[in-house]
């Protein structure tokens, strides 16, 4: 019996597992921080 290696299968799966990585990755990364000044938005909305 010989045994055969079903690479689109494995293709497929390997797909699967590199975007639930990236999808962890993604929800795991972490906005950069700016300081916001409101005031200014307010004073650039109001003219």
């Amino acid at each position: 019996m010989a045994v055969t290696t079903l690479k689109r299968k494995l293709r497929r799966k390997r797909q699967g597992q590199n975007t639930r990585v990236l999808k962890i990755k993604q929800l795991n990364a972490k906005p950069v921080i700016k300081n916001v000044d409101v005031e200014e938005i307010k004073k650039s909305f109001s003219n």
